[in-house]
Formats: C-alpha cells, sequence, structure tokens
C-alpha cells in the first residue's frame, strides 16, 4: 500500500465512522453519509460539495514553495473524492501578497498560506511560528512544534486571529542573499539597502542596515535599479528561478536569520468549525504531507542549483566571524527585550529556547561530529 492509498483508505474509515454533518452556507444540505461496498465497507464519500479559497503569498513561478498549497488542494480533493475543492491564488492575484493572514482572518478568503514573520507587526511572536535567527532548524523546529508543545502555543497564538493554523512546510537552512557589494567587515553593513524581513530584518536595522520588505516578484527590479543593495529569499533554487545572480555577484551564506524556516496554512475558524470532521482530517493530513514533501523538495534541488550558479560566474562567500557574532549578540537581546515585556511572548519563547537548548546538545554531539567529518571529506 503506497502513501495515497493508506492516507486516503485511513480517511474513508473516518468516514465510516458515522454521519458528516452539513457544512453551512459552504455545503447546502446533501446528505453526508457514505456509500458501501458488497462487505459492508465505506467505498464512496457522499459527502457535501465544498469549494474553498487559498490565497499564498508566493508567485506561481516559484514551483515549491508556492506549490505547497497546489500540493495541499491536490491531496484534499483526492482524499474527498472531488468533493472539497481549494483554488489556489498565487500572491497578488486575489489578495496582496502582504495582507494574507488578514484576509484569512475575516474570511475574505477561507484559506491562506504565507510566512508568519510577514506579520509581526501584528504581534512580534509570529515570529515563532516561522523562524528567529540563531533558532532552530527545520528537524528541530518540527520536533518542537509536534512533540514539544509548540503546536499548543501556536494555536493559542492564532485563536487571537480567528485562525487555525497547520503546518506548511519548511526550506530547510537558507543562504545569506545576494549583494551588489561585497561585506568583508562589519562595518561593510553600515548604510546598506536590504531586502529582508522578520526578525533577521530587526537584527540587520540594529547592525546598520535599512531593511525593506518587498514580495518575492519585486525583489529583482528592485535589486537591478539600485534601490537595494542586496536581498535574500531563500536558497539557489529559488533564487536561480527569480534571477538574483543577473543584478548581483556576490551570495552570502550562511542565512543564520532563517536556519529553518517554516511556513503555514492558515484556515479561518468560522469556516473550519463549518467542515464535517473528515474534511477537517483531510486539511490536517493533507497539511502534514505538505510540510514533509517541501523540504525533501528543496534539499533534492538546491545541490544542483548551487552548482549551475557557480558555473555561470557567481561568487560564493562566507559572512565574516564579526558579523555573525555581533547578529547573535543582537538577537539575543531583541528576544530578551521583546519577552521582558510581552506575556504571551516570554511563554512562547521561553518554550522556543528550551527546545533549542536541548536540541543543540543532542545536535551537537552525533550530528555535528558526523557532519564536521563526513561534509568536508566528499562522497
Amino acid at each position: 500500500m503506497d502513501r495515497r492509498d493508506f492516507t486516503r483508505t485511513a480517511i474513508l474509515g473516518a468516514l465510516g465512522a458515522g454521519a458528516l454533518t452539513a457544512c453551512g452556507d459552504n455545503a447546502g444540505d446533501e446528505a453526508a453519509s457514505p456509500s458501501e461496498d458488497a462487505a459492508g465497507g465505506p467505498n464512496v464519500i457522499t459527502g457535501p460539495s465544498v469549494r474553498w479559497r487559498l490565497a499564498s503569498s508566493f508567485s506561481r513561478s516559484l514551483d515549491t514553495i508556492y506549490g505547497a498549497a497546489e500540493f495541499l488542494a491536490e491531496r484534499v480533493g483526492e482524499l474527498t473524492e472531488g468533493k472539497f475543492d481549494i483554488r489556489c491564488y498565487p500572491g497578488g492575484e486575489l489578495i496582496p501578497s502582504l495582507e494574507v493572514l488578514s484576509n484569512v482572518q475575516t474570511g475574505t478568503v477561507q484559506m491562506g498560506h504565507a510566512a508568519s514573520y510577514y506579520f509581526i507587526g501584528k504581534n512580534p511572536a509570529l515570529a515563532f511560528d516561522a523562524t528567529v535567527p540563531f533558532g532552530l532548524t527545520a528537524r528541530q523546529y518540527n520536533a518542537w512544534l509536534y512533540h514539544g508543545g509548540g503546536m499548543d502555543l501556536m494555536r493559542d497564538l492564532f485563536s487571537d486571529f480567528n485562525v487555525i493554523n497547520f503546518p506548511g512546510g519548511n526550506t530547510g537552512m537558507q543562504m545569506g542573499g545576494w549583494f551588489r557589494v561585497a561585506v568583508d567587515a562589519l562595518s561593510d553593513l553600515n548604510g546598506l539597502k536590504m531586502r529582508i524581513p522578520g526578525l533577521g530584518g530587526q537584527v540587520m536595522n540594529e547592525m546598520g542596515v535599512n531593511t525593506q520588505v518587498y514580495p518575492s516578484g519585486e525583489i529583482y527590479p528592485a535589486l537591478e535599479r539600485g534601490a537595494i543593495d542586496a536581498a535574500e529569499w531563500v536558497g539557489p533554487y529559488d533564487d536561480e528561478k527569480l534571477g538574483f545572480h543577473e543584478v548581483a555577484p556576490y551570495y552570502y551564506y550562511p542565512g543564520w536569520w532563517e536556519p529553518g524556516p517554516a511556513l503555514t496554512f492558515y484556515v479561518n475558524r468560522e469556516s473550519y468549525d463549518d467542515l464535517p470532521s473528515t474534511y477537517q482530517h483531510a486539511i490536517e493530513v493533507a497539511a502534514s504531507e505538505a510540510n514533509v514533501n517541501m523540504l525533501a523538495a528543496y534539499d533534492h534541488k538546491n545541490p544542483a542549483a548551487l552548482q549551475r550558479l557557480l558555473d555561470q560566474g557567481t561568487e560564493l562567500r562566507r559572512f565574516p566571524d564579526e558579523v555573525m557574532s555581533r547578529a547573535q549578540e543582537v538577537t539575543r537581546q531583541l528576544l530578551e527585550d521583546e519577552a521582558a515585556q510581552n506575556e504571551q511572548y516570554r511563554t512562547i519563547y521561553e518554550s522556543y529556547k528550551a527546545a533549542r537548548a536541548d536540541s543543540y546538545r543532542w545536535f551537537g554531539t552525533a550530528e555535528r561530529a558526523y557532519a564536521d567529518f563526513a561534509f568536508g571529506a566528499g562522497a
């Protein structure tokens, strides 16, 4: 039995446990019990037809990060025999890329997909739903979220926005971005104009950088015309697609501000509550699969993309140690300052910090020893 057969069977089995409820305005009054085969088992989903809209923050051309929404929509359709149809819209097509959360909150769309650090102006604690500088890697974040109490904390946080959240993918460790000028020392950051969102942007501000936030489709022209001197996005595969290597020669690493940035699916609370329980389970199953699939896809695509960039003349550079050290100091101070004045933030931060300490002790043992030896030696 393959993955899709297994999850489909699980959904159908859940249907067999009882009849589905109606979906309010989304569904009409259609009956919601499964038909049965000769053996008496569930065979066909006869639940209500539901049509939703999902607004993404990402461009359609970014097939991996935008593709997570399409992946979820496809899987939900499969798991409900086409009864639950979710139509995806790329950033800017239906609503502005940086207004996804607020539109899900009000019910303008039933669902959204974005990085929660885009919205820290609404609540700074939203950064923990995505990533913070020198924070958790993708594996460590999933450990905290699924088994370390992180999901309960995030659900409580998003309840203030009339939203229920589901993990929606992870890019893995990111690159440090594209620079039109070299950064050989900490002083070279002073006055630099850079596209960088989230808490990483706040850290860069403290280090003398003039930070700005652009959606993906606006970064290239801003970099090309000199409106910004540097920009970060994700990593080699997406960055190559966006063409940054054509307008900036230096590619810096590591992206210390995004060691494991998570994406999130936002669902309007009322719309979710109106769904039959089996359709709710379909969202949960599909989101979990999308979460795993995105990271695997990036890990597969990035190596070849990096080599192509290097073959085209990109100059790969590591951030100087003094930049990394100063960034870490600033990050720690910003986190502690916010925690001191915001009780909700402090509760989440203390849980996150404890998970990070535990993970670093473990990963710093076997994982680090293996990486130090094997990664340097090659195949």
